[in-house]
């Protein structure tokens, strides 16, 4: 055999090489294939495609947005939070500073009051010596005009002249209480 008919022979025994007209046949259906599917097909693929970049995008900028009100809705509520803890401190102290304030006051109103108690007292047992002196000195004097004129033997009933005994008589024992001291 000649090598010609031998280069022949094997070409058409190769399984990789296709005969010419199936391989120009299949590039062309290959060639209408995709011509159909690019103008129909990759349209609405590109179409989805950026439909779903845009939503993604999107999300991300809702997202990233959300983030941002968020961060500054936080940043309002910490600086709420700060100025409701300042006032409460603020609130606190002066209701400390009140409270001092009417503990002082109410502590110089019970000593006033104390005062007051104690000056009524001295007034009241000033009063009551001064009553109890007074009836002492009528019983006193009643008593020695009645002994004088059981010593005398006869009856003092002069109230002049026994209120004049008396005084004499009950100035002369505080004149000696007096020196006694």
């Amino acid at each position: 055999m000649s090598p010609l008919l031998h280069i022949a022979a094997e070409e058409a025994q190769n399984p990789l090489v296709p005969p010419i007209p199936e391989l120009v046949i299949g590039l062309l259906a290959f060639v209408i294939v995709f011509g159909i599917l690019a103008k129909k097909l990759l349209p609405n693929i590109n179409k989805v495609l950026e439909e779903r970049r845009e939503s993604i995008e999107g999300g991300i900028e809702k997202a990233e947005a959300a983030q941002t009100e968020a961060s500054s809705v936080l940043e309002q509520y910490k600086a709420q939070l700060a100025e409701a803890r300042h006032e409460a401190a603020r609130l606190r102290q002066e209701a400390q500073e009140q409270g001092a304030t009417l503990i002082a006051e109410m502590r110089a109103e019970g000593q006033r009051q104390r005062e007051d108690i104690i000056a009524a007292g001295h007034a009241q047992i000033e009063a009551d010596r001064k009553a109890a002196a007074s009836v002492l000195r009528q019983d006193v004097g009643k008593i020695a005009t009645d002994l004088a004129g059981k010593l005398v033997g006869e009856s003092l009933e002069d109230h002049a002249r026994q209120s004049r005994v008396i005084d004499r008589f009950l100035d002369d024992l505080d004149q000696k209480a007096e020196a006694a001291r």
